[in-house]
């Protein structure tokens, strides 16, 4: 039964791009609603960003007092921890979040939804979008329609492909002995052993959490280096941090065949090179963390022809259009960079031109990347191999934190600070940053990049004395070898 009311926009999906859309649509003063088929918040909220950000900082203050405390003054003895609470804890944190969502869609006059969406038809011929809400599958509970229909469903784990009989099955999750993020999120009980398929942020991130709590984790990495996509210094660093740390690394190495057994897993890995021998290792449970697809199972009727590319549906980046008139997508349905700070500004660019506003379009190439294992690893802009590939004349500025005396006081003096910059203008090219905090030190560094800042205006403004943002000041002195500390 179709409604009387046309929403202006109706949004499927209640992530980081999903829930921001719609709020920023209510904002607009815009008829908004917002259908989720699971808790508000989406991946990121209820298992993704935040919840894993709480149990890592609950590795990071266990591995303190286990580790550090006798050099601080402390005396800890028979330190021991509760999985169970430090699990629970997290999920506490989630469950916050999902209520904060809902008292914003309250405050800004969202309609929320609960159920699976299925859009039966476009805006073609000057129509309106219908979207069917089922309660459970194969039952429409109601039928809305709406002007603007924007997709920002998000994406899920990838398996392994070709590592198991058939069409991958031996790799297929199955929530016990191998998982994605969302199990290894909320295990009843910690696995003595882990193995680690993936060396991307979440596979380092859970390899950190994992190691500090005492299962002996591995990570097999199928390119030749831990974070992949960051600057060969910055990879290089954390790998000699996590193989001090205790944590094995098996990089350039393929997986080529997943087993479970009674005891737990094995899996088959062999070098990329195709030299050397095939290796069986084995663990409690592996965790295949290789990257996401866009997900959108159920979601289009089979006449709605939105065009798919690689997993994820294709939009123009700069309306976010599909080719389906009244048809938008947002977020990591549509493809990398998958974050939900990209997500949160696709959609809210999005609901203001659907609204009739001019924003400013994003500038992909300076999107801040982050990985929260410790050291922490942040980056935006050029690596300095790209800046190779691109035939640029760039100079490179490096300060330790072992030189910083803000990083020494705390006792974190593990990493760096690196900005590469144009040979002749100055103009910030990129910056790479292992280290205590600088996922929080990134922003000055977005913000210079938005406004084509120099390393001279970078070295003009004033950073406060003492603080870890003093690396920044040095790094870029050092791009004009005027470094004051080191």
């Amino acid at each position: 039964m179709a409604s009387d009311s046309v929403y202006d926009i109706v949004i499927i999906g209640g992530g980081p791009a999903g829930y921001v859309g719609s709020i920023r649509a209510g904002q607009l003063g815009l008829k908004v609603a917002c259908v989720e088929r699971d808790k508000l918040g989406g991946i990121c909220n209820n298992w993704g960003c935040i919840p894993t950000k709480a149990l890592l900082a609950n590795a990071e203050l266990y591995h303190r007092i286990k580790h550090e405390a006798a050099a601080w003054g402390i005396e800890a003895d028979n330190v021991r921890h509760n999985w169970e609470k430090v699990i629970g804890r997290s999920r506490g944190v989630a469950d916050m979040g999902a209520k904060g969502v809902a008292a914003l869609f309250k405050k800004n006059k969202v309609t929320h939804i609960q159920g699976h969406a299925r859009i039966v038809s476009g805006a073609e011929k000057g129509g309106v979008c219908k979207v069917e809400i089922h309660d459970r599958p194969d039952h429409v509970a109601q039928t809305i329609e709406a002007k603007n229909v924007i997709i920002a469903t998000g994406a899920g784990p990838r398996t392994l492909p070709g590592a198991g009989p058939g069409a991958g099955d031996g790799a297929a999750f199955d929530g016990d002995k191998i998982i994605s993020y969302k199990e290894a999120m909320a295990l009843k009980e910690q696995p003595r052993e882990l193995l680690i398929v993936g060396a991307g942020a979440i596979g380092m991130e859970f390899a950190y959490f994992y190691n500090c709590f005492g299962t002996k984790v591995m990570i097999v990495e199928m390119l030749d280096r831990l974070l992949p996509i960051e600057d060969r210094e910055a990879s290089a660093a954390v790998e000699r941090s996590f193989r001090k740390q205790g944590i094995e690394v098996r990089t350039a190495h393929k997986t080529t065949a997943v087993r479970k057994t009674d005891a737990g897993v094995e899996i088959d890995i062999a070098p990329v090179s195709g030299e050397g021998k095939t290796e069986t290792l084995r663990g409690d449970k592996v965790l295949v963390a290789i990257g996401v697809k866009g997900k959108f199972d159920g979601l289009l009727a089979d006449t709605v022809k939105v065009e798919i590319v690689k997993d994820h549906i294709k939009v123009d980046k700069t309306t976010y259009a599909t080719n389906v008139k009244g048809i938008y997508a947002v977020g990591d349905v549509i493809g990398p960079p998958w974050l939900a700070h990209v997500a949160s500004e696709e959609a809210i660019i999005c609901v203001e031109r659907i609204a009739g506003h001019h924003p400013l379009e994003i500038d992909y190439g300076a999107i801040p990347g982050c990985t929260y294992c410790q050291p922490q690893v942040a980056s935006l802009g050029l690596t300095e191999e790209a800046c190779k590939q691109q035939g640029l004349k760039y100079k490179v500025g490096k300060f330790p934190y072992l030189a910083s005396g803000k990083a020494r006081a705390v006792g974190n003096t593990e990493g760096f600070v690196k900005l590469i910059s144009d040979e002749k203008t100055g103009e910030l090219l990129g910056a790479h940053m292992v280290g205590e905090a600088v996922t929080e030190l990134l922003a000055e560094m977005g913000l210079a990049k938005r406004l084509e800042a120099t390393t001279d205006e970078i070295i003009a403004t004033m950073h406060a004395h003492p603080t870890l943002s003093e690396a920044i000041h040095e790094a870029a002195l050092g791009t004009q070898g005027r470094m004051l500390h080191f």
